[in-house]
């Protein structure tokens, strides 16, 4: 979903069935014939864009397009190091307080105005003002100044020592020529974006498709691919089938489709496959407001009934692995030794009773007459994620808990249930940075509206520890505070953590220039091409 996840997320660690961090590649096509500009690419996506601004999105739909569209200072390069994107370079102060960017100069915004420090002073501005409705002012509001000495230097110093400060850049960069003293809310850049970034807004079809073409001036040199596609199909089945008919030249793959459908020589004279670690994670999280899910024996009970390996196997076919914290396993801040609540249906059992739940006579838990039932919410067109749900389902039912399931449409999903915390329990996934700061996701002050503390957890230890691990550029103290915080969220089970899932992109094989690494795929997207005689598009 949100931020800096999407940097990610998106996201390394080693998963069944991978080669060390490296993704593995299938069958790419070895055809003659030179880069070459031209075509277009065809994405599938379940989700529709909330926004396109993405001081203001929180799902990864938006930033999809958002981050094709817009630049920050800095980005991961392929290998999840920091490298300069609109800043050149950048030096450190000897006490890590200060940060000075400075900045290419002659990049353009899409619409020909000079890019400046102007626009970085303003993107800081507007996304610490209160009257932004953003979840990322966190890590701009550990700022103490902020300045523009000149049109192509930007110097930011900090109160003290902040771990993710330079990572935190990576942001997008807004135009101050057109937002400034306006209400960013009421923009028309939501709709029809203008950023720095190597493709530029063309055409948004409600419900139907979004089109980029490439930005010829773009400071990187023009990419060779024309045009960018996104179309919105909400089932990953019909998306399927239009990419076996040719409607579609990329998509994510299920764990089914990866495995059993795409194997023939047909296909894969076609179609390039790609599996590599994502950098997220999938859970069921309980809504913490809701007295059901108050005690924390009942979400330790809840996690003992659920039969992680079990999921893994059946939803990801082994593509993927169990998940026992909001990091991925084999990073430095990932605690190999951490005790979660394994499956155990006789320790949930236990668990229960203590809380004050007992089975029935005819098998129902229940407290004071009530049956303990609830209802988990995830989004339509992930078949993994209800898969996932109908397992949890299955396995609560025979500990005596009745669980219903209700499939919303993405952007439904996010304004009505989760913007607004309207819900009992739901599975979702998150896509995380290679830095493993929590803070707009687990800290207490992160839980009102449209923020990413949507389930309400609120721990002082945890707060602490979240601002101890942020304040300091020492590895060691760090790990330590996220090993502690990752023992402090087993112990509370706010989230039942699940699995973290492998990445299953197809590409059409008329594609070149895809180079796999640890970022994954799309680093170098710009370098792409198909060769004149494969170009179907004009």
């Amino acid at each position: 979903m949100p931020g800096r996840w999407f940097a990610a997320l998106l996201f390394c660690c080693i998963l069944a069935g991978c080669n060390g961090d490296k993704p593995q590649e299938r069958r790419i096509s070895r055809s003659s014939g030179p880069p070459a500009y031209g075509d277009a690419i065809v994405v599938g996506s379940i989700g529709e864009p909330s926004t396109l601004i993405p001081l203001l999105a929180t799902d990864s739909a938006s930033f999809d397009i958002a981050g094709l569209v817009y630049n920050g200072l800095v980005r991961y390069d392929k290998n999840l190091k920091l490298e300069g994107d609109l800043a050149r370079s950048w030096d450190v102060s000897p006490d890590g307080l200060t940060i000075t960017f400075h900045l290419r100069r002659g990049v353009k915004w899409q619409d020909g105005v000079e890019f400046t420090s102007r626009d970085v002073l303003y993107t800081y501005r507007v996304t610490i003002d209160p009257k932004t409705p953003t979840a990322y002012s966190g890590d701009f509001k550990q700022v103490k100044t902020a300045e523009a000495p000149d049109p192509y230097t930007f110097r930011v110093t900090y109160a003290r020592p902040f771990a993710p400060a330079l990572a935190s850049w990576g942001n997008a960069i807004l135009p101050a020529h057109l937002l400034e003293g306006k209400d960013i809310t009421k923009s028309d850049l939501s709709r029809h974006p203008v950023g720095t970034g190597p493709y530029r807004f063309k055409e948004w079809v409600p419900g139907q498709k979004l089109v980029l073409e490439s930005y010829h001036d773009y400071y990187e040199g023009r990419p060779y691919i024309d045009r960018y596609v996104y179309r919105i199909i909400p089932d990953s089945s019909t998306m399927y089938m239009e990419l076996k008919a040719g409607s579609l030249d990329r998509m994510g793959l299920t764990p089914v489709q990866y495995a059993r459908q795409t194997t023939s020589r047909e296909f894969l004279d076609r179609f390039n496959k790609f599996r590599y670690p994502a950098s997220g994670y999938t859970f069921l999280g309980y809504n913490l407001r809701n007295p059901l899910f108050s005690d924390r024996r009942v979400r330790q009970a809840l996690t003992s009934a659920i039969d992680k390996k079990e999921i893994v196997q059946g939803v990801l076919l082994g593509m993927g692995q169990v998940a026992r914290g909001p990091y991925k396993p084999g990073t430095w801040a990932y605690d190999p030794h951490i005790h979660d609540f394994d499956y155990d249906p006789a320790r949930a059992v236990r668990l229960l009773a203590e809380a004050g739940w007992q089975r029935n006579g005819d098998g129902i838990m229940e407290k004071n007459g009530r049956p303990f039932q609830f209802t988990i919410l995830t989004n339509q067109g992930n078949d993994q994620r209800l898969r996932t749900a109908q397992i949890i389902q299955w396995r609560l039912k025979q500990i005596g808990i009745d669980v219903k399931i209700r499939v919303v449409e993405w952007a439904s999903f996010l304004k009505n249930f989760v913007d607004t915390g309207n819900f009992e329990a739901l599975v979702l996934g998150w896509t995380i940075s290679p830095d493993p700061d929590l803070y707009d996701v687990w800290d207490s002050s992160k839980t009102g509206p449209k923020e990413l503390n949507f389930v309400g957890f609120k721990n002082s230890e945890v707060d602490r520890l979240i601002a101890e691990g942020r304040t300091t550029f020492d590895q060691g103290k760090r790990r330590r505070c996220y090993w502690r915080i990752q023992e402090i969220l087993a112990k509370e089970q706010p989230y039942t953590f699940l699995y973290v899932p492998d990445e299953l992109p197809v590409v059409s094989a008329r594609f070149h220039g895809i180079r796999p690494a640890p970022a994954g795929i799309d680093y170098n997207f710009i370098r792409w091409y198909v060769p004149k005689e494969g170009q179907l598009y004009q």
